[in-house]
């Protein structure tokens, strides 16, 4: 996928390099909001935002600030955590619901039905984990532990100082350790 053809393609009205973006991006981008939301209603809805804030502003992309890829998901988690401290300051707005209600893992290949239970429970007791965490070291750990972003992309994300990033990421985990424990998730 060569970017800034694709995104130039794509930002004239390209329909067939738009779905190649789509198709390219949208399962990160839905387990990114799902992380963040806990729903798969509203990370389905919330990645079709990000979708439509993508296309519109695709024209502005730049191959000289980075690939495509980056700058996608970097706009993708703008978004996303802009959405979650919005739910954070107005929280009658969320919805709570069951994590194991989702269909979108993806089946462990060659496994039996039995382990992609053990995988599927062990996956939603560790988001509800998760979802405990206040909301600073939650956001910390999911963009460290779960997307991979190096401590100066969260920086860049945040807005924070790195030494605060690297404390948030040391407590989150360190308190998701003991919510997992108390869950008897873990019994380290």
């Amino acid at each position: 996928m060569n970017g800034p053809e694709l995104a130039r393609r794509a930002s004239s009205g390209d329909s067939s390099a738009w779905e190649e973006i789509v198709t390219h991006f949208s399962r990160r981008i839905f387990n990114l909001a799902y992380r963040f939301t806990s729903n798969a209603e509203a990370a389905e809805d919330l990645t079709q935002e990000v979708f439509i804030r993508i296309y519109r502003t695709l024209d502005q992309y730049d191959a000289k600030q980075g690939d495509l890829a980056n700058w996608l998901m970097r706009l993708a988690r703008n978004l996303i955590i802009d959405d979650y401290r919005h739910r954070q300051r107005n929280p009658q707005n969320s919805m709570a619901e069951a994590v194991d209600d989702h269909q979108y893992h993806l089946r462990a290949v060659g496994g039996s039905a039995h382990r992609e239970l053990e995988r599927r429970e062990l996956a939603a007791q560790v988001q509800e984990g998760i979802n405990k965490l206040p909301p600073d070291l939650k956001t910390c750990v999911i963009l460290r532990d779960i997307e991979e972003l190096s401590y100066q992309e969260i920086v860049d994300v945040l807005q924070i100082p790195e030494g605060t990033v690297k404390s948030r990421i040391n407590r989150g985990r360190i308190e998701l350790a003991k919510i997992l424990r108390r869950m008897r998730v873990v019994t380290v």
